[in-house]
């Protein structure tokens, strides 16, 4: 039997714990007087409720409304809202005199008991919020009080040594009419039913069997006792001994024969109920114990010591099975199942209830339908299998698997042939093959350095062989390692049914690959991931514990429907999965596989399904819609949209400017028109940048896109626009893009600027209207003859040689859209490209209309028109659409089509490389990011900038042809032979440089005692070593080795500066000086340096009074065998602390394995919590989970990461 942790917090002493029966909530009340609502699978705080005064010992949860209650040592009973919306305290109830020590619902009646060290028990009644019974009795403190979960009955357990049940069924009768108080009244509606003395201390606990008529109880004098009753008197049944200190609490294993408890020995207990033997004992080393509860419906248990609370299983609730076509094996209560999935049929076909322990279940089935043989693997005994065959004809009575199978030890075991099965051996790491007899026809030694965990089945003759950071494919044949995959520690394995694809699935991942284990994809899982299947179409559905999901080949994924409860899939077909709950019986649920089925069709580009699925099915949703964005099929999302903002932001982005054009009709706001004015643009299609000019009235650009077009005609409407609308400088430029001097040089006049008309008159050879300005400024050409000769003017509008004001101008044809030609009818769009344009004269005839009446009549009215600016009318509707006649035939549509760009070579340096550094080279930063993130846990890259540039800058270099001509960009490859498609970027910085380079300058600065400068180049090194390939398995090995020696050098030189800050700082701090040392000299330093950390140490330890301690350093000093003076001087230190005593205690233990905490510089022992540096390796504190690593200054302590890529042969 193992404890499952499944959540653990750390906090004050909890001294109450209460599950909720249907939600993921648990209520853990602290000795400091607060009350903590936890999510235990998120794993998150929910609320916290603050109002008790002092210790808070009570809670409990109702069992149906949204209600909690809590007693505290402020003689105060509480009862509190928890919904989301308003958490608040409802009401308190005052009575007791002393400590509440329990409160607890009643599980019908509206009723709350409570316990208190004023030797009274008391019954409230919520609804009216008075108390309606006082128990009186005991003759000390009462510890806690329960209600029965069925019958009438109270159970109470007091230091007055005995354990009481109350008859309450009088309550139910009626309540007391008279004043709350009257001990008379109360007395009247509870009777003492038993008194059970047995107990030699005061009792802390008892508790009723959730269905027999039994009690439990727990007291100071380190027993537990077990009592049963009958109708008329309760009598001690036996006692379990074993506890060293008080027993806290104990409970019944609301499934099992077992009973639970938890003492101040620091110990949780299990009990065989029946024999009154220990089961198992859980340790913790610090924290004494102090409630204990478990879940009403599940199996979860919780538990609450001197720090926090631990929620935790007892078993394993995943069935072992197997499943061959449509029959499914499976293991339930011990006993082999079968199952046909297509009939329902289901028998028993074996019994394997002597495999190891009879509390703790099987974990692994295999089968081989060769031979019709299952093996059973149990964790009991360090490992158990069991080879047994099936019998042939199913029915009878079952056949005990201890008849004629074969036994073994072994952790993991599975059949690999028809004929040949494969054992583990965790403890000595050989992997046994066996034939059907169970006779070694092959041994192996594990092939890779890491321990093998797990094995699994890899495909015929093969093993995939799990490690704590790796998957590895193992041909037994050729005894060698064939191929090898990062990932978490996978826990379970999942083939395809054609072999071609496998899911291996973590605690909180999912690695997709294929046969040969070249990753597809990394699915991460905030929750626990509990198992998956393979539908028939290539798709991965998997659960966790409260979805069922889907994920497809290329990573998408998303949520198929909630559960209740876990379920472990066995089997996808079509809209059915085939599962087990978790009490191992078979389930079946439907579902819809529309929307994973429509996304996988979009994947594999198979548009013909995609259509019919538009066409049959009911998909809808902002998710769907973000998903056809996401992956650049605007224009399918397109046909989901109703509403008319993101209809046209659609329409913009896949660029169907009809869409756009009647969706900006709709929303009509000037945003709408500038941008689809904007997209218009880049299409050639000025038409519609005319018609959204003229909804924003932007004059000045429309006067310039007539200009480009040559629309003549329409410029000389401009021109009587802006002479209605009396703006000079729209006037202006619309003559002068019409080429009309005349306009020019009367603008010019109407403003003052007479030296300026006299010279666009002169120039242009008007030469009376040049005198005419000339006299009207006063002045003569006798004023002018110091000026130099006037030139005439070369300035013209450019001649219009074609006008294209009807024309759309050209752009390459992409073809019509599959979607668009496929629902062109009867679909939601029904639009003709390219006549979505407008012509505009008409709407300006009619500005220029309304500019006409206005200037008629509203010369009084001159400057409040000036200052309306573009109002200048209400009503632009006058269009007229284009005719096919105004448009020209796309004659070279054919060859204009083929014109398309091949694949970015930086495209493909992307897509061939698993390495950071090379898809920064080819600029793609964020691909880059998203690589280091799933990588190595890296979440802050400001450091990782100038990297990022120098690599992308020296894998580029430009060259210009001819001074005409733009300069071109080149690509400075890795290896110029290879093919194009293969190539790769070269990378500046090779693992080799480093090490030339920065690697042994740093080693020099620490030679010389330049930390600081030491610091920096060690801290760059880990910087650079992110973005380092390799290309060889070996190049891998030295890149993992030279990570972890920066690491080491980096945190031993971090250690010693922060010594010497502590000496500068605060001289009296000796001990923390001493423990530095140490920790510098316990650093994996090459031989000179770890002298010099060695010397230091002992040099620190001789000054600060610790002889021994630095007689130990010197032994060790002394094993390096440095030069002789060193030497000389070790052994008179080591002489000298042969009979001296340590001064100075410090918290350094060189005899137990310990890394430092990189962050807070204490160690950490081991099997001490820890969190690591995903990319470092370094060790931390648990407190630093989710900060940035201040080794790196770029990852995240504790990320989940796949680690470096392996190289790609």
């Amino acid at each position: 039997m193992q404890m499952l942790t499944k959540f653990e917090s750390k906090s004050n002493r909890v001294k109450g714990l209460a599950f909720h029966p249907t939600r993921p909530l648990l209520a853990a009340s602290l000795h400091n007087g607060s009350v903590q609502l936890w999510n235990y699978q998120m794993g998150t705080l929910v609320d916290r409720f603050d109002e008790h005064d002092g210790p808070v010992r009570g809670v409990a949860l109702h069992p149906t409304r949204p209600l909690l209650v809590t007693g505290g040592d402020d003689y105060k009973v509480k009862v509190w809202d928890i919904r989301p919306q308003g958490r608040r305290c409802l009401f308190t109830l005052h009575g007791h005199l002393d400590y509440v020590r329990t409160v607890m619902f009643h599980h019908e009646m509206p009723w709350i008991i409570s316990a208190s060290d004023d030797q009274t028990i008391r019954i409230w009644n919520s609804t009216s919020r008075n108390c309606i019974a006082i128990l009186t009795g005991h003759s000390h403190y009462i510890m806690s009080a329960q209600f029965h979960p069925k019958e009438d009955l109270v159970v109470s357990a007091s230091m007055d040594q005995t354990v009481r049940v109350w008859d309450i069924s009088g309550l139910r009768k009626g309540t007391p009419q008279q004043q709350p108080g009257s001990f008379d009244t109360f007395d009247s509606f509870s009777t003492v039913k038993y008194v059970l003395e047995g107990h030699d201390r005061g009792v802390n606990f008892a508790a009723f069997h959730p269905t027999l008529p039994l009690i439990v109880s727990a007291g100071d004098d380190r027993q537990i006792k077990l009592w049963r009753m009958s109708d008329t008197k309760a009598w001690e049944v036996d006692t379990c001994r074993g506890h060293f200190n008080n027993v806290s609490s104990a409970l019944f294993h609301p499934r099992h024969e077992l009973i639970l408890s938890v003492g101040e020995d620091k110990t949780i207990r299990v009990w065989d109920m029946s024999k009154r033997t220990a089961v198992q004992t859980f340790r913790r080393e610090h924290d004494r114990f102090w409630v204990l509860t478990a879940h009403p419906e599940l199996n979860l248990f919780a538990a609450g010591h001197d720090n926090g609370l631990i929620v935790f299983k007892l078993e394993r609730e995943r069935p072992a099975f197997s499943i061959q076509n449509d029959i499914l094996y499976y293991i339930r209560d011990k006993y082999v199942r079968q199952h046909d999935l297509s009939s329902g049929a289901d028998v028993g076909v074996l019994s394997v209830r002597k495999l190891g322990s009879q509390w703790v279940q099987p974990r692994t089935l295999s089968y081989n339908p060769a031979e019709r043989a299952v093996i059973v693997t149990s964790p009991a005994d360090n490992g158990l299998y069991e080879l047994v065959g099936l019998p042939k004809d199913v029915g009878g009575e079952l056949r005990d698997s201890t008849s004629d199978g074969k036994r073994g030890q072994g952790s993991s075991a599975i059949f690999v042939a028809r004929n040949r099965f494969a054992v583990l051996d965790k403890t000595s790491q050989t992997i046994q093959i066996r034939d059907l007899s169970n006779t070694v026809t092959k041994s192996v030694s594990a092939p890779i350095a890491s321990q093998v965990n797990e094995i699994f089945y890899g495909g015929t003759a093969c093993l995939l062989l799990s490690t704590s950071n790796a998957v590895v494919l193992y041909d037994i044949q050729q005894q060698k390692a064939l191929a090898e995959i990062s990932a978490p520690p996978v826990k379970y394995v999942v083939w395809s049914p054609d072999g071609s694809s496998v899911a291996l699935l973590s605690k909180h991942s999912i690695t997709i690959a294929n046969k040969t284990l070249a990753q597809s994809c990394l699915i991460h899982e905030t929750i626990r991931i509990k198992s998956a299947a393979w539908d028939d179409s290539g798709v991965l559905i998997y659960s966790t514990l409260n979805h069922i999901k889907y994920a497809l080949p290329n990573g998408d994924n998303g949520i198929i429907r909630t559960l209740e409860q876990p379920i472990y899939l066995t089997r996808v077909k079509g809209k059915t999965i085939y599962c087990l709950d978790r009490s191992a019986r078979p389930r079946t649920i439907s579902i819809d596989p529309t929307e994973f089925k429509f996304k996988l069709a979009l994947v594999k580009n198979n548009y013909e399904e995609v259509l019919q699925i538009i066409r049959t099915s009911n998909l809808v949703g902002q998710s769907i819609i973000a998903y056809l964005q996401k992956k650049g099929f605007p224009e399918i999302a397109l046909h989901f949209v109703q509403d008319k903002n993101t209809r046209f932001e659609l329409a913009v982005e896949c660029g169907n400017l009809d869409v756009a054009l009647e969706t900006a009709r709709v929303i009509d706001k000037p945003e709408c028109w500038n941008r689809l004015a904007q997209q218009a643009l880049l299409q050639g299609n000025h038409k519609v940048v005319e018609t959204a000019y003229q909804r924003t009235k932007n004059f000045d650009r429309l006067s310039f896109l007539y200009l480009a077009t040559g629309s003549s005609e329409k410029l000389g409407k401009m021109q009587m626009i802006a002479e209605k609308r009396g703006d000079q400088m729209s006037k202006f430029h619309n003559a002068l893009y019409a080429g009309d001097v005349f306009a020019r040089v009367k603008v010019l006049r109407d403003v003052g600027m007479y030296p300026l008309a006299y010279l666009t008159a002169k120039t242009n050879g008007l030469t009376e209207m040049a005198n005419e300005i000339l006299a009207q400024s006063g002045r003569t050409e006798l004023d002018l003859e110091a000026m130099a000769e006037i030139k005439p003017s070369t300035l013209q509008p450019p001649p219009i040689i074609t006008s294209t004001a009807n024309l759309i101008w050209p752009s390459i044809s992409t073809g019509e859209n599959f979607f668009d030609k496929a629902l062109a009818n009867g679909g939601p769009l029904d639009y003709a490209n390219g006549d979505a344009g407008v012509d505009g004269a008409g709407a300006l005839d009619s500005w220029a209309e309304d500019e006409a009446e206005g200037g008629a009549g509203a010369q009084a009215d001159e400057e409040a028109e000036e200052g309306e600016g573009w109002d200048l009318d209400e009503e632009v509707e006058a269009e007229k659409v284009l005719t096919e006649a105004d448009l020209i035939p796309a004659d070279d549509e054919g060859d204009a089509a083929a014109a398309k760009p091949g694949i970015a070579e930086t495209e493909l340096w992307v897509r061939n490389s698993p390495f950071a550094a090379d898809h920064v080279a080819a600029g793609s930063f964020e691909t880059a990011m998203q690589l280091l993130n799933r990588q190595i846990g890296a979440v802050e890259f400001a450091p990782l900038k100038p990297l990022f540039l120098s690599i992308y800058r020296s894998a580029h270099t430009w060259h210009t042809p001819t001074p005409s001509l733009p300069p071109l960009q080149l690509h400075v490859r890795r290896d110029p032979r290879k093919s194009p498609v293969t190539r790769l970027p070269i990378i500046k910085r090779t693992l080799s440089s480093i090490k030339q380079l920065e690697l042994a300058e740093a080693y020099k600065l620490v030679l010389g005692a330049k930390l600081a400068d030491a610091a920096v180049v060690l801290r760059s090194i880990l910087l650079l070593l992110m973005l380092v390939t390799v290309t060889t398995q070996d190049e891998a090995n030295d890149l993992h080795s030279v990570i972890a020696s920066a690491r080491e050098y980096l945190l031993g030189v971090t250690l010693e500066l922060e010594r010497r800050k502590v000496v500068a700082e605060d001289p009296s701090n000796v001990r923390r000086s001493l423990e530095l040392a140490a920790y510098f000299a316990h650093c994996k330093l090459q031989p000179p340096h770890k002298v010099i950390a060695l010397r230091n140490a002992m040099s620190v330890f001789s000054k600060g009074k610790n002889p021994v301690g630095a007689a130990r350093f010197a032994e060790k000093l002394i094993e390096l065998k440095p030069d002789a003076r060193v030497i000389t001087t070790a052994r008179q230190i080591v002489n000298a602390g042969a009979n001296g005593r340590d001064m100075v205690e410090i918290s350094y233990d060189e005899f137990t394995e310990f890394e430092v905490c990189a962050a807070s510089y204490t160690p950490i022992y081991k099997g001490s919590p820890s969190v690591k540096d995903p990319f470092t390796g370094a060790s931390f504190l648990p407190d630093y989970l989710g900060t940035i690593s201040p080794l790196t200054g770029v990852t995240e302590i504790g990320a989940s990461a796949t680690g470096l890529p392996m190289p790609r042969s």
